[in-house]
Formats: structure tokens, sequence, C-alpha cells
């Protein structure tokens, strides 16, 4: 019986060591995942307290962009109009223009093209062409010309220049100073939109440097999408990286009427205005436009007359030359518009036909003064 109690008191023993040495080894085992836990997190923390230091910096894209729209842009150059003179020996001027349809047409400005004689197109692989057709709107300052080549690389236009914002970095390309300086990219950025300054449509405003050769260059945007047309800058002494470039939107417009009608068959009130003083100066205003001609026969028959106060088309506000301009983009001659008109004190309503001829409010040179320069 002793021996039994004895071999039973041992068995005991053994099962409360074995009992012992498994616990212990689970304790070893969950303290090495509390310490595996506990470093990993503590790794995380410090990966985390590091990241600020070690983000890395995106690419700038503006190198690929530029690679992208290079093939697109066009150097312009030929000897200056009969009787106007430069400061080049050889009496040449030059320019910048964007490549829109791979058979040969090409968007510039219509002061690059306008007169120039025996005029050669570089693109940009370094061949030269002569120019077989051209099609020059002076009012946009936009002009259409042709040479005889294929295959030729387009550039993409934004849809609008109001998806643009302002701060954004664009690109401006062209032959700025010598025509040696072809395809030469500056930076910036959009500076502001809407600009009614020197012409009869509202600009881009950008701080991108551009110089004489620059003009018909693309305005580009980070998505590689042209923007504008670079046409003019302000040149005064003491104000720097001030040009203006002609919204996509405008381009677009004056391209499919070209390319429709040789022309651009703007509508024309036949009457011309004044622009109220807050207009003039750039104040926010709703002050209206007061006529102060009476031109068409039309605008006679619609019983509109001197002194008469313009304030809306069809329901639209119109305060400036620029808004009725901006606004006729959407309508051609021959249409019937309302007018909302103040005459001797009255508020009433006039039917106008719209008609073909190039009134004196479709003119629209800019009420700010002749800061703006062409180049």
């Amino acid at each position: 019986m002793g021996k039994k109690r004895v071999m039973i008191l041992f068995c005991s023993l053994l099962l409360l060591s074995g009992a012992a040495q498994a616990g212990a080894q689970t304790a070893a085992k969950q303290g090495a995942a509390k310490a595996k836990t506990a470093t990993a997190a503590a790794a995380a923390k410090n990966q985390k307290t590091a990241a600020p230091n070690q983000l890395k910096v995106a690419a700038d894209p503006v190198p690929q962009i530029v690679k992208n729209i290079s093939p697109s842009v066009v150097g312009i150059i030929g000897r200056a109009p009969a009787g106007q003179t430069t400061a080049d020996r050889n009496n040449l001027m030059h320019g910048t223009g964007v490549i829109i349809r791979s058979n040969g047409w090409i968007v510039t400005n219509a002061h690059v093209v306008n007169g120039l004689q025996s005029t050669v197109v570089v693109t940009a692989d370094g061949k030269t062409y002569k120019i077989t057709d051209t099609y020059v709107d002076e009012i946009s300052d936009l002009a259409l010309i042709k040479i005889n080549a294929s295959n030729l690389k387009p550039a993409v236009f934004a849809k609008s220049a109001q998806s643009a914002q302002v701060g954004e970095k664009v690109v401006a390309i062209g032959t700025p100073i010598s025509f040696s300086f072809r395809n030469s990219a500056t930076v910036g950025v959009v500076s502001g939109l809407n600009r009614a300054i020197n012409a009869s449509y509202r600009l881009i405003q950008s701080d991108t440097a551009i110089n004489p050769g620059n003009s018909g260059g693309p305005l580009v945007n980070m998505k590689g999408e042209v923007l504008g047309i670079n046409s003019m800058k302000f040149s005064a002494v003491g104000v720097e990286n001030m040009g203006f470039s002609i919204p996509s939107e405008t381009v677009q417009y004056v391209i499919n009427q070209l390319f429709k009608y040789g022309e651009v068959k703007r509508p024309s009130l036949g009457f011309s205005m004044e622009e109220s003083w807050s207009a003039i100066v750039g104040l926010p205003t709703q002050d209206p436009l007061t006529i102060t001609k009476v031109v068409s026969e039309e605008a006679k028959k619609a019983g509109i007359r001197e002194n008469d106060v313009l304030y809306s088309i069809d329901g639209k506000r119109v305060t400036s030359i620029v808004d009725i301009n901006e606004l006729f983009k959407a309508y051609m001659p021959g249409q019937t518009v309302k007018l909302l008109m103040q005459s001797d004190g009255d508020i009433v309503v006039r039917k106008l036909v719209l008609t073909a001829e190039l009134g004196e409010d479709a003119i629209g040179e800019a009420a700010a003064g002749d800061a703006g320069d062409e180049f």
C-alpha cells in the first residue's frame, strides 16, 4: 500500500513537472510574440515618424510635356512687308505656329504672316516648307496657313481655357528673338483669365517669359493641352512677365469659321456703342452701354436711336464690347435677337435682325489703353 502511494505521488510529480514545462514554453512563446509585435509597432512608428523626411519628390512633368508638344510647333520666317523695316539687317521677321492637322494646316497669329513675303515654315525636325494657302482674321489676330506636308503631329487643344485655374503651371513654346532659338520653352503660371485688354475677345494672362518671335506659339497646361495661342504682352519700363494668349475656345471658333467659309462671319448689331466709365477703367459694373451711332437699316427699323442704352441681348447682360463679341460667337448674321434697352427714359424690348456688315460694335478695341504690344 505504501509503495502504491509512492508511485501515485511520483506520477503526480511528473505530471506537474510536465505541465510546468509546457506552461513555461507557452509563456515563452507568448512573450516572444508580444516582443515581436512590440518591435513591429515600434518600427512602424519610427517609419511613420521618418516618412516626412523620406518622401520622394514627384518627377517634374515639364520636360516630357515639352518633348511631346515640340513636334507640333513650327517656326515661321520671311521678309517684312513692303515699306516696313526691322532691326534685322536682312529685314526679316519671324514667329511661331502650331500644327492642327497632320496634312499641313497650322494656326498662328495674323500679325505673324499678314503681308510677310518669301515665307518659310520650319518644322521641329528641321525640314523647310513654303506656305501654299493663307487665311487671316485680323480681328481675332489668328491665321491659318497650309504647307505641303503629311504625317505631321497635331497639337491637342483644351476644350476650353475656362478649365484652367489661376496659379496652375503652364509652358510657353516659341521662337524668341532669334530664329535659331526655335522651340524655346519657358515656364510660368496662369496669372488671370477673361482679361479684356487690347483685343476683341477675352485673353489668358500668364507670367511665362515671352519675347518677340513667340507670337503664334502655344501656351500649354500640365496635361499637354494647348490652352491658348500667345499673342501679345505688356511692354513698358518696370513691367515684367505679363503675356496674353488667345484662349483655345476662341481659336477653335475662328478655325472652324475659316475652314467653313474662308472668313469669320461675324454678326453685327448695326450700331456703335460707348462703354461706361466703370467698364473702361476695369471696375466691377453692371452699367449699360450707350448707343453713339446707328449704322444699319435694320437697327433704324427696330427703332434704335442715338443715346439709347443697351442692357442685355437675349436675356444676357452685357457691359462691354468684349461681352458682345464673346456672346456673338454663338450667332450668325441674319438671326433675330431681343435687346433690352432704355429709350427716352423708358425700358423697352427691341427685336433686331443681325447684319453681316462689320459695324463699329464688332471691332472691340480695348478700353484699357495701348499698353499691350504685339510681338
